[in-house]
């Protein structure tokens, strides 16, 4: 299985790297012989040096001129190789467990996508419970939240946007 990791980024530069690491770390404790990935930054028109330190962490870093996060999921997807694409904001950290998990979930051959919800710690009350309500609402309506959504890549359709 060849995984496609994409994410989006728009003036990151403060938290590039650690995603980036948190993918590193997380690849590396997931090694086997029958499972292969690639990293793809979009960079979505930043005007710090997102990309060139996407760059030096070694990932792919792809352009993508409107600043819009919807197109710059779709050109990272459009440039990806993989059968599977997971798509990572570019401020969430991936831990070798979620990766884990999620290799569990495709490997069953059951699902075409899954997704996981959000822990921030450091928040203050007012945004912890605000954090709490949206995660309850999208867990309940089945919505695809956004900060690390997966899905095989035949049944990826880009949005018009």
């Amino acid at each position: 299985m060849h995984l496609s990791i994409v994410i989006p980024a728009f003036n990151e530069a403060r938290l590039i790297e650690r995603t980036l690491h948190s993918i590193t770390v997380s690849l590396e404790a997931n090694h086997r012989q029958d499972f292969t990935s690639e990293v793809i930054v979009v960079d979505n028109n930043s005007t710090d040096n997102t990309a060139e330190l996407a760059k030096q962490a070694g990932a792919t870093v792809v352009f993508e001129p409107i600043n819009q996060i919807g197109r710059a999921r779709n050109a990272g997807a459009a440039h990806a190789t993989g059968q599977w694409l997971l798509f990572l904001d570019a401020d969430s950290l991936l831990s070798p467990g979620l990766l884990a998990d999620i290799l569990r979930v495709i490997e069953t051959g059951k699902y075409v996508g899954c997704g996981s919800t959000l822990r921030m710690d450091g928040l203050p009350w007012w945004a912890r419970l605000t954090l709490q309500l949206w995660t309850r609402t999208s867990v309940l309506c089945r919505w695809a939240a956004g900060a690390l959504v997966v899905c095989r890549r035949d049944a990826f359709k880009p949005s018009k946007v």
